[in-house]
């Protein structure tokens, strides 16, 4: 649907009064205008008189508010189309419904004058991190902000969104060699990050490295091969891993995880970063058995970390990395599978972050519902790591179990007994981790363990108050302004 004019957009800036009674706001957008529109210098006799930081838009007969949101979102300070379509709605007292009538003046609020450009806050490793973790699509969603919103009130100082899920989709835009192509969820990272931060929250950016099926079907020549047939080799019958030692994987690994350093995450997270656990191992061939005959599956790891960490560094972003939390018993069968030395990772990285939720240690320990005993398989993993990788400087940062597969017992209580062994183990800060977004219980376990001074964690808070960030909602700034 082509879309009416703007007609013009007013020259003054934003008074300071005007800009501390909608606090959190971006600086005014007041000389903003869409490239593909021409301007207008005098306004039609009788039209509005569009506020600072906004524009107005001459509506053509079929124009809805959706629409009009959706077309100027990008030129907006807000996350999503219907924040948008809200806001609208409340600049506008004559705007009612879904439909506009042609001819109709409507002020867009929010404009921006350029694109978001957003820093990352430089923190010291040992930053005691709160997270939950959000998929790419929620996390770009409206029920995404209010889950980060809900967990800046209950607590929580940061949140793990997707820029590449573990099935190889990238939810940034990137351009760069082997992009797909993809429309991404997560549109303008810059603007998202800017809005974590203006919730004081800590923006960790995920990125699932080697486990990535999209890269591996448009590019077979990059998949592990199969040693029987030369074909791309398959775990499980699934294509989905790519060869951790080509070094275009590689690279395109790194050039994803500096473009979100670039955008203004504060922590690159590294997910999957191994060699395919299961599947017929035997039949796995890998280029570097060819290049480095010397080497094992950890040194490959090893070294892509190294190359990962000296280009990220520089960019003031924290390296952590997500392991099993099997390889804390350091069994020599899962190192040859996984590569995830311990030892040698944490050379190479600023934070471990072991998966150690209690349902997944089945068949271990002699405890027939580990998912029930999340004293003990926290408390032995958290031991075993610190003892591991002593003198190291790594922080121990783990994630911990949101989600009730395999237990009985999941509850409030559940989360706090995961949060305090961690703690009293030496862990530095928890992830709590839950694949369909669900906080409930953690929702309802912060307040108490946040009303316990000390016990369960120490209370880190980022640099300063609330930063200017971005436009709230609507609604939260005419309550504000009255």
């Amino acid at each position: 649907m082509a879309l009416a004019l703007v007609v013009w957009h007013t020259g003054m800036g934003v008074p300071r009064a005007a800009a501390q009674s909608a606090q959190p706001q971006l600086v005014s957008a007041s000389k903003a205008s869409l490239s593909t529109t021409p301007q207008s210098p005098i306004p039609a006799p009788g039209s509005k008189i569009p506020p600072p930081g906004s524009t107005l838009y001459v509506a053509k007969r079929g124009d809805s508010v959706p629409a009009v949101a959706h077309h100027f979102i990008a030129q907006s300070s807000y996350l999503t189309s219907s924040e948008l379509a809200e806001a609208i709605r409340a600049a506008n007292g004559d705007v009612r419904g879904t439909f506009l009538k042609a001819g109709q003046e409507v002020v867009i609020p929010g404009i921006l004058e350029a694109p978001i450009v957003e820093k990352s806050i430089p923190l010291a490793r040992d930053f005691e991190v709160r997270a939950v973790y959000l998929t790419g699509i929620m996390a770009a969603s409206d029920r995404g902000i209010k889950i980060i919103r809900h967990w800046r009130e209950v607590g929580g100082n940061a949140v793990v969104f997707d820029v590449k899920d573990s099935d190889g989709t990238v939810n940034i835009p990137y351009d760069g060699p082997l992009a797909t192509g993809k429309r991404p969820a997560i549109r303008d990272l810059p603007k998202l990050t800017r809005f974590l931060h203006s919730q004081g929250l800590h923006a960790i950016a995920r990125v699932a490295i080697f486990r990535d099926e999209r890269l591996v079907v448009a590019h077979p020549e990059l998949a592990v091969k199969s040693r029987k047939t030369g074909e791309p080799w398959r775990e499980n019958g699934k294509l989905v891993w790519t060869d951790p030692s080509q070094p275009r994987v590689q690279e395109y690994d790194i050039a994803l995880a500096k473009k979100a350093a670039e955008a203004g995450v504060d922590e690159i997270q590294f997910d999957y970063v191994r060699f395919p656990a299961e599947g017929d191992q035997k039949d796995a061939s890998f280029a570097f058995q060819t290049e480095h005959p010397e080497w094992h599956r950890a040194d490959v790891i090893a070294d892509f970390l190294k190359h990962a960490y000296a280009e990220l560094h520089p960019k003031g972003v924290l390296l952590s990395l997500d392991v099993f939390g099997i390889m804390a018993w350091q069994r020599q069968v899962d190192l040859a599978h996984t590569g995830q030395d311990i030892v040698l990772m944490a050379k190479f990285c600023d934070v471990l972050s072991p998966m150690i939720y209690p349902s997944h240690f089945f068949g271990m320990d002699g405890i027939a519902h580990p998912g029930d005993a999340p004293e003990h398989f926290i408390g032995e993993s958290m031991a075993r790591f610190e003892k591991i990788t002593a003198g190291s400087g790594v922080v121990i940062r783990p994630w911990l179990q949101a989600f009730a597969w395999r237990t009985k017992t999941y509850s409030p209580k559940y989360i706090e007994t995961q949060v305090l062994t961690a703690k009293n183990k030496g862990g530095i800060g928890f992830l709590f981790w839950n694949a369909n977004n669900d906080y409930s219980k953690p929702y309802t376990a912060m307040p108490e363990m946040r009303g316990a001074k000390g016990q369960y964690f120490r209370g880190d808070e980022l640099p300063g108050a609330l930063r200017a960030g971005l436009t709230p909602s609507p609604a939260a700034a005419m309550a504000k302004s009255h």
